[in-house]
């Protein structure tokens, strides 16, 4: 079966100066999918974003975006794609419902009042389509905002950092509305320092690193790469360092020490390795336990050991 890609990219670079933001950024994104683009500070995500959505033009490279040359065909690719960035955009001063008029007349749609008020009421804004966006909760904030970029019914929405400062109830809104147009066949590119907001809504994962994507998966495909954690918290403070030289021989990780919870932990990639096998080999050592676990590992672990954080692209 042939895969169609709203987001193909090969070869992207962008320059700033002497700093390279991109390397040669390399990306497929499904149609229809979800792509979380994860990276520390300086990977060069939001760079990628602006290239992508045609906000800045690439020094090199090329890229399709809904069918349409990046650069060739800047226009087209303008009119197949909606944009929430990590700060809203709506006017404060205006309503809800002016904000999203407003936008649906710049984007010249037919019968903009019917559209504005169908968003209001997808978005559950409605009890407040007439009050100012200024006086709206972060979470009614980012909905209103995300319903301004969907004006146009895009196939294409990027989405950098959306949750960015919510509180959990409103990041839980902004995930909600992300499941539900994928659920309609929209394609999602998702920029997110939350590993648990990719772990949730991420069907495949593109990890960045100083301008380039270093690894691509799912999130229990990246997981994989790493293996199991293996973690005991030890009875007595005392035997935490055997502890460790157990997990060592056992696991060829490095331990990772909690001293606080006198707790020791370590990545395996060793699958014959066992909670059982685990425990017997600590208690020959003598090492009292008061627990154990091995487990998969979580994205945030994954992202740590699959990144290189200590240098900026350059």
């Amino acid at each position: 079966m042939t895969t169609t890609y709203a987001v193909l990219s090969e070869g992207l670079e962008k320059r700033f100066g002497e700093v390279r933001a991109l390397r040669g950024l390399d990306l497929a994104v499904a149609a229809g999918s979800v792509c979380g683009l994860l990276g520390p500070n300086g990977a060069g995500k939001t760079t990628a974003v602006r290239l992508l959505t045609t906000l800045l033009r690439p020094d090199a490279g090329s890229a399709r975006i809904a069918g349409h040359d990046l650069v060739r065909d800047a226009a087209a690719v303008r009119a197949r794609i909606g944009v929430t960035g990590q700060y809203a955009s709506v006017d404060g001063d205006l309503t809800g419902r002016q904000n999203l008029r407003l936008f649906a007349r710049l984007h010249r749609v037919r019968d903009a009042a019917a559209r504005a008020d169908e968003l209001l009421e997808r978005f559950a804004l409605t009890g407040a389509a007439d009050r100012a966006a200024s006086t709206y909760s972060g979470g009614m904030r980012r909905r209103l905002d995300l319903a301004a970029s969907l004006v146009r019914r895009p196939d294409v929405l990027f989405l950098d950092e959306p949750t960015t400062g919510l509180d959990p109830a409103g990041r839980n809104e902004i995930w909600a509305a992300v499941r539900a147009l994928k659920a309609e066949g929209t394609t999602v590119l998702l920029t997110t320092q939350y590993l648990e907001e990719a772990d949730q809504l991420a069907d495949d994962i593109a990890v960045m690193d100083r301008g380039r994507v270093a690894h691509t998966g799912s999130p229990a495909q990246l997981k994989s790469l790493i293996g199991a954690y293996a973690e005991v918290v030890v009875a007595d403070p005392g035997t935490l360092e055997r502890a460790a030289g157990v997990l060592d021989q056992l696991t060829g990780g490095v331990p990772s020490f909690d001293r606080e919870r006198h707790a020791v932990g370590a990545v395996t990639r060793d699958s014959t390795l066992t909670l059982p096998r685990l425990v017997r080999e600590l208690d020959a050592a003598a090492v009292p336990l008061l627990d154990a676990s091995l487990r998969p590992p979580t994205l945030d672990e994954v992202f740590l050991r699959l990144t290189d954080t200590k240098e900026p692209a350059t």
